[in-house]
């Protein structure tokens, strides 16, 4: 409706321009919105103050001229077009036209919302965590939201691949594996020096404990180096398998686990490593300067406030040689577009990182979206350590506590740039106050009305609810929801509702565009919200047929748009609760 309205506002104009009603070089872009006040009507433009400079006319004097010609091209689309204020012009669309989105949300089902395929080749990255322990909380967030953006996108048209960033080359693995082999020779009754910098998580005498009942004592006597060579690689696997285990377990599946060591061994035939064509790329391009005796990347002709070191004196490289390579490929994949999900201690990273990817050739393909801390609440308190354990709660810990559905809402529902403090009492809550069982309810009440419309057993956990909406609602197209008896749907519960409907593609869109899902929360609490007010003051099954089976198909559309938008947040739609 708004790609329809603004075509129409542009028509109206040039046609008024044509005319010499208005006298303007160019009709400014137009812009259609939502009006805040629902009283105002379902649509507004400000088309006539941001034209009547340029055409040296009184705003509202273009709004008349502008209205009139709406009037006459929407016709029964609009029940009402008046002009506000100083020149704003609201559009109330016809009942029957509200109506139509009930039909169309039924016909669609979770197509609804839906782009048209795009072909654009997205990749997103996220969490990537390093392999040496378990995700902490933040970790969780940066996974819901990662996945639900994949979600939207997939929904808004786009093709979509989830990736995690192995981390499994460098220092830590090094210190991961002498911090496992010094546990292990405590167990072995023969306490080892620790690592002063090693991980001292009470997870890491457990891999030792698991080694050790495996493998008993026969790495006793073996040097240090071979010792922990072999435990880097038995404990890497065990914590890379926990985290694909966690993760599965919160719905978040990766198409790709890309492994950092990949870039550092040899390429096709015992050619140069990626991380050598990487800079070899940067150097053709003119782009890479030795001084000192390292390698550097010349990122201030890109923005960066200082260049960027690849390769040390020393012969090593640096993290971000590394990086340059690891986004080299995936641009060789044939991504249009790579979106990375960064924890908050990289912000200072991002400029470099689009600055080598402009220097690959591909400027303004790349989008870093920083995931901020999130702050753990219990009963006002923050939590800092787990009751289990007496160290960090884990993300695992949390879900064990709050559940999938209540973690991946909670963590969804605030702006990516903005710190997220975490009541776990409230995420356990099974009252109204609680937004993820607001939502959830108000879905599990509209299958409730709906079994209980067609008779069935409302004990019985295997009705279809979807078959039983089909089968009571046949026919309400024909009883009236396209306009044939206006007065249907014609309360203003059932008006809010269907305005909400309505809003659903737009909302997913803007998602998408936004990398938001905190969008799709919003709209998910404020339809529940709508569907309360609705099964409030409209009693569903009633005795006149027309208006029980238009009622029945609203609160069915319904059902099916909260299913959709939970869904893209990776959340369930219980039937029961």
């Amino acid at each position: 409706m708004r790609e329809m309205l603004n075509t129409t506002i542009a028509e109206v104009m040039t046609a008024a321009v044509t005319e010499g009603r208005v006298s303007l070089e160019t009709v400014p872009p137009v812009s259609v919105e939502r009006p805040r006040d629902p009283s105002h009507g379902d649509w507004a433009t400000n088309i006539a103050l941001v034209s009547a400079k340029a055409a040296g006319m009184p705003p509202r004097a273009i709004a008349e001229i502008v209205a009139e010609g709406l009037r006459e091209r929407l016709g029964a689309t609009a029940e009402a077009i008046e002009i506000a204020g100083p020149g704003f012009i609201n559009i109330r669309l016809a009942r029957g036209v509200l109506a139509d989105v009930v039909t169309r949300v039924r016909e669609e089902r979770d197509a609804f919302g839906a782009g048209a395929r795009t072909g654009a080749r997205v990749q997103v990255e996220f969490v990537s965590a390093n392999p040496v322990g378990p995700m902490h909380v933040g970790h969780g967030r940066w996974a819901a939201l990662g996945d639900s953006i994949a979600r939207i996108l997939e929904h808004a048209g786009d093709e979509v691949q989830r990736e995690f960033y192995v981390n499994d080359a460098g220092v830590q693995m090094d210190i991961f594996a002498a911090s496992v082999s010094a546990r292990y020779l405590e167990l072995c009754g023969r306490p080892g020096e620790f690592p002063e910098d090693g991980y001292r998580g009470a997870y890491i005498t457990e891999i030792a404990r698991e080694i050790y009942e495996e493998e008993a004592t026969c790495w006793l006597d073996a040097t240090p180096a071979s010792r922990e060579a072999h435990f880097k690689e038995k404990a890497y696997a065990q914590v890379l398998a926990h985290l694909k285990r966690v993760l599965h377990g919160m719905g978040v599946d990766f198409d790709v686990w890309f492994s950092e060591r990949t870039l550092h061994g040899p390429g096709e035939g015992g050619g140069p490593s990626a991380i050598d064509r990487g800079i070899e790329r940067l150097r053709e391009a003119g782009h890479v300067f030795e001084h000192e005796g390292a390698v550097w990347f010349r990122s201030t002709e890109f923005g960066d406030d200082k260049d960027r070191v690849l390769k040390k004196a020393d012969g090593s490289y640096t993290y971000f040689a590394a990086d340059v390579a690891y986004h080299a490929d995936k641009y060789d994949r044939g991504f249009d577009l790579v979106i990375d999900i960064w924890g908050a201690d990289h912000h200072g990273y991002v400029k470099r990182m689009e600055s080598a990817v402009a220097a690959l050739g591909h400027p303004g393909k790349l989008e870093v979206i920083i995931g901020q801390l999130v702050n753990l609440f219990r009963d006002g308190e923050v939590v800092r350590m787990s009751k289990r354990t007496g160290e960090m709660v884990t993300f695992e810990d949390l879900l064990d506590e709050v559940g999938v559905d209540a973690a991946r809402y909670f963590f969804l529902r605030r702006s990516t740039d903005q710190p997220l403090d975490f009541d776990i009492g409230l995420a356990k809550e099974r009252s109204a106050d609680n937004p993820v069982y607001y939502v959830q309810y108000a879905h599990a009440r509209i299958c409730s009305i709906l079994r209980k419309a067609s008779g069935a057993d409302t004990a019985d956990e295997s009705v279809d609810v979807a078959a039983v909406a089909a089968g009571i609602t046949a026919g309400a197209r024909e009883l009236a929801l396209l306009g044939a008896e206006p007065g249907t749907l014609a309360g203003e519960a059932e008006l809010a509702l269907l305005r909400k409907l309505a809003e659903f593609p737009e909302v997913v869109a803007l998602a998408a565009r936004q990398r938001a899902p905190h969008k799709l929360t919003t709209y998910a609490e404020d339809l529940a919200a709508a569907f309360h007010g609705f099964y409030t003051h409209c009693q569903v099954v009633v005795d006149d047929p027309a208006l029980r089976g238009a009622r029945l198909a609203l609160a069915d559309a319904s059902r099916i748009v909260l299913a959709r938008a939970l869904g893209l947040l990776g959340v369930s739609a219980p039937q029961r609760m």
